[in-house]
């Protein structure tokens, strides 16, 4: 019971320890494509979209287990951010974790300065010009922080430290404005601005009660916020909702926007009972402008926990969790129509797959996660490339 518990509350919610959470012309595949092995293509030479990647694990700096990445975002090859929690055990939450990579190497931050009490760093976003932001919670009180050139800083937002109002997700915009997700008194879930200068934008139309968990900002400039109750889009002034996905009990974890008839889901589905320690189902949706299709992955159970476009925002690549083969992460490759596997490389730990980041102007990628699915000691991060 204490996996099932802990996977079931980790995605959307951002608790626990291991599961969180231009048109190309694609389209879904309905069957199942045969799996097919990554490539030979090293590290040194990153693969263009559709094409197999090498995938590499890099060296951690010393965390506190246990310890877990849930977000990830580059500026470029030698600029890069992960944010999390360390010192977790069980029910009882650790404090919040940040490293950066500007240079060969990753870098515990030190964030001492902000005198945070114990919680988590749950989403982080970069511009291409060196700016990042990140979303956390201590408590009961979200922060938005801001990267100074060498370490995160305390920003202040409407609501912040307020009753009702709370930040799950952050992304930068192709202008380099911010955009956060949550949810504020007056049932806003949208957050935008430029600096210090933040408003929250109208609440959706049906007026939901659903806090968001993600917040995507498509290369065209439209902003989607989305959770396994509202899956919405804020362009040009005005909201348009899409239905929520079906599922006995789902949970979102990303979505890939391409056009209006071609968007990716995400995530996983418990479905009703089973014996303690059942995984979950991965889920893994196509809208079609009319509908939600049920798409078959390679692998079926576990989840799928992030996925990235290919630099013109078609779909490229998911990252997952393999219930039955834990010692890779589970990478899905878009491929001439359908979704491929591509497996990370093995290790003497699970490997879970928390966020994925594609590094501009290189055709890399950043995959971070964690090494075990429960959220004690000897857990700690885990770094992909």
């Amino acid at each position: 019971m204490r996996r099932r518990r802990f996977i079931s509350g980790l995605v959307g919610s951002g608790v626990g320890l291991g599961l969180t959470s231009a048109s190309t012309g694609a389209r879904a595949s309905t069957s199942s494509p045969s799996p097919s092995p990554g490539g030979s293509r090293s590290a040194a030479e990153p693969a263009t979209a559709g094409e197999p990647h090498e995938w590499q694990a890099v060296p951690v700096p010393d965390v506190l287990a246990a310890a877990q990445l849930t977000g990830v975002a580059a500026a470029g090859p030698d600029l890069a951010w992960a944010v999390g929690e360390e010192g977790r055990n069980g029910g009882t939450r650790g404090r919040p974790l940040a490293l950066v990579r500007d240079g060969e190497d990753w870098r515990k931050v030190d964030l001492g300065h902000l005198q945070l009490p114990s919680g988590y760093l749950r989403s982080v976003a970069a511009g291409t010009t060196g700016q990042a932001w990140s979303v956390g919670t201590t408590g009961s009180t979200s922060h938005l922080l801001t990267w100074d050139g060498t370490t995160w800083n305390e920003a202040d937002f409407p609501g912040r430290g307020t009753t009702g109002t709370s930040l799950t997700s952050v992304a930068v915009g192709p202008d380099g404005d911010l955009w956060a997700g949550g949810r504020n008194s007056d049932g806003s879930v949208l957050l935008h601005g430029h600096g210090t200068d933040l408003t929250w934008l109208p609440a959706p139309p049906s007026a939901t009660t659903a806090t968001p968990s993600g917040v995507r900002v498509t290369r065209s400039g439209e902003v989607w916020v989305y959770d396994a109750a509202l899956i919405a889009r804020w362009s040009e002034g005005s909201w348009t909702e899409l239905p929520a996905p079906a599922g006995l009990r789902p949970g979102v974890t990303d979505l890939l926007p391409v056009t209006a008839d071609d968007i990716w889901l995400t995530g996983y589905d418990y479905g009703v009972g089973g014996p303690p320690g059942k995984p979950p189902s991965v889920l893994l949706k196509h809208w079609d402008g009319g509908a939600w299709n049920t798409v078959t992955a390679p692998f079926t159970a576990g989840l799928l926990s992030a996925i990235v476009d290919d630099g013109q925002g078609g779909p490229d690549r998911i990252a997952g969790w393999d219930f039955w083969d834990q010692t890779r992460a589970h990478y899905l490759r878009w491929d001439n129509g359908s979704w491929v596997s591509e497996r990370g490389p093995l290790s003497s730990t699970p490997v879970v797959p928390q966020a994925l980041a594609t590094v501009p102007g290189t055709g890399g990628y950043w995959s971070v996660g964690t090494t075990s699915s429960s959220p004690y000691p000897p857990a700690t991060v885990r770094i992909e490339r």
